[in-house]
């Protein structure tokens, strides 16, 4: 059986461009989807944050309207309960991409905040790359990439990629406070940005590297991490 890696965000917030703090944290579904899937299959789960703080998981993704139904959240919270890994994450510094067989990035607003700003969470995602094991990372968590600049040239330019779209943004309504678009600064970034329709399942496989666009597109992506283990 393979070890993963969950690299996740270490925040509680994410701070908008008025400088007002939006609470948030990890999305429910990235995290517990692909963990439940995964898990099941006999794999083995190891989580790791900035300086190895125990993930916040973002309320409103365990509301029953934004979950889908009531049943839903209520499941989502039971896995996230039981999951012993979330309680004893490791940091993410102390991390070695030899230790496992594959690494995903679950989303949520925390990454705006802390992971696209993380060496170490940049160090990872250009090591995974280079390695050819499998790198899935979904909705906003594409943005620890901009960790990856060296030079201002990072090495997933070319690479064909989604991640949460501008329209996504704008829809929640937070696309005029955010200090700047994910969609946006991937581009700029150099990266082949593709979309699907909002709120729908839509991922992308470049080589060894999985993406997905929003949170309806975690459970599709563990499925083609299990494909590949």
């Amino acid at each position: 059986m393979a070890k993963l890696l969950f690299v996740m965000t270490g925040t509680a917030y994410w701070t908008l461009k008025d400088g007002t703090r939006h609470a948030t944290g990890y999305w429910a579904e990235e995290f517990a989807a692909p963990y439940k899937a995964l898990t099941e299959a006999g794999h083995q789960i190891v989580v790791a944050t900035p300086k190895g703080v125990i993930p916040t998981v973002d309320m409103m993704s365990l509301r029953p309207e934004m979950a889908g139904n009531t049943q839903i959240a209520l499941d989502l919270e039971e896995i996230i309960r039981s999951a012993e890994v979330m309680r004893r994450p490791i940091q993410l510094a102390d991390a070695r991409l030899e230790d496992y067989d594959a690494v995903y990035f679950p989303g949520g607003h925390g990454p705006m905040e802390d992971l696209c700003v993380d060496a170490d969470a940049g160090r990872l995602l250009i090591e995974a790359l280079a390695s050819g094991k499998p790198l899935a990372i979904v909705c906003h968590a594409p943005a620890a990439m901009l960790a990856t600049r060296i030079h201002g040239a990072s090495p997933f330019a070319g690479y064909r990629i989604t991640a949460f779209t501008n329209e996504e943004e704008n829809a929640v309504g937070l696309g005029q406070k955010a200090r700047w678009l994910l969609e946006d600064e991937l581009i700029d970034l150099g990266v082949d940005f593709t979309k699907g329709e909002m709120w729908k399942p839509y991922t992308v496989v470049d080589r060894t590297l999985f993406t997905g666009q929003n949170p309806a597109s975690a459970a599709v992506l563990a499925d083609r991490l299990l494909q590949v283990l």
